[in-house]
């Protein structure tokens, strides 16, 4: 009985066809239950022949398909013919309405095969993408995966060559760590980029998430923005946290975005920093600050004002 009972269950959802037994026991039942409803309109109205049997090829043509509805529609039309309830007899009538009640059911058979069909397709083509996707995010999963054997094979091997030079490698390493960050928050989201808060949290809360504050409408990076993007605000929080507001006890960083249209404002904002000194020759940060957001037509500038650092970024989203 169980198992019966699962095959209806499948059957009744589109995940597979039911066994001729099934199909001819369900098509049983309706005509039963259509007869049984006749009987009690017949208490009313003994002149309703073929009406209740509609339902019954409805449901058997949705069930098993236009043969069974047929079948059904066959078996209703005697079943109307033949067996009465009152005293009424088989009358010239009677066919007529049986003409109709045929008539009907062939246009009903009709309809719910042609979209019974349809449905069927989409089934097939549902079940065709889920497979797809599945197999697109373990080639996904397995390429991050080696993205990251590979960033790890990269940070060692440049840690083993430039292990007499500390200070190039001081350089070096957190932009690779920083890069591996991200790559494992656009991983999280399969691939295709990331919110631009998680993004600054990911990069800020090793200072304190009460050293900053995000104000911005919730944003989704293409993942090769978020790169660019993540490389700056790696460069942006290393300077507040050697010589600006990370530095100083009282510290505030206000960072915040707009965008209008296409185009992405970033406003990078410290206070109480400390006195910013001297400004030297641009180095690897700053030049990297400058190109960074080239290839998406952006800018940056920066001004060292006595209140702190003040970043301003432009750029255009990619359409992807």
């Amino acid at each position: 009985m169980g198992k019966l009972i699962d095959e209806f269950r499948l059957v009744w959802q589109g995940i597979s066809q039911p066994s001729p037994l099934l199909n001819i026991g369900f098509a049983a039942f309706c005509l039963a239950l259509s007869t049984a409803v006749r009987w009690g309109l017949a208490l009313i109205r003994p002149d309703v022949f073929f009406i209740p049997y509609f339902p019954a090829v409805f449901f058997a043509t949705a069930f098993g398909g236009s043969r069974i509805g047929i079948a059904t529609a066959l078996a209703g039309g005697a079943l109307g013919l033949t067996v009465n309830f009152s005293d009424a007899t088989a009358d010239r009538a009677r066919v007529i309405l049986l003409l109709i009640y045929w008539t009907v059911c062939g246009l009903t058979i009709w309809g719910v095969a042609h979209y019974r069909s349809i449905a069927l397709r989409q089934r097939d083509i549902s079940r065709r993408l889920i497979r797809e996707e599945e197999y697109r995010k373990l080639i996904v999963d397995e390429l991050q995966h080696r993205l990251k054997n590979k960033l790890s094979t990269i940070h060692a091997v440049l840690h083993q060559v430039l292990h007499d030079q500390p200070q190039i490698w001081a350089r070096i390493d957190p932009r690779i760590r920083a890069l591996s960050r991200t790559d494992d928050l656009i991983a999280r989201v399969d691939g295709f980029g990331c919110d631009i808060k998680d993004l600054l949290v990911s990069e800020l809360g090793p200072y304190g998430h009460v050293r900053f504050n995000l104000n911005g409408d919730p944003l989704f990076l293409p993942g090769k923005l978020a790169v660019s993007l993540a490389l700056i605000f790696h460069e942006l929080a290393t300077n507040a946290g050697k010589y600006g507001a990370f530095a100083s006890p009282r510290g505030f960083l206000q960072v915040s975005w707009t965008v209008t249209d296409d185009r992405l404002g970033i406003t990078w904002d410290e206070t109480e920093g400390p006195p910013v000194g001297n400004i030297g020759e641009a180095g690897f940060g700053t030049k990297l600050l400058k190109s960074a957001l080239m290839p998406f037509d952006g800018k940056t500038e920066i001004s060292f004002l006595k209140s702190g650092v003040h970043c301003t970024l432009q750029c255009r989203i990619p359409a992807s």
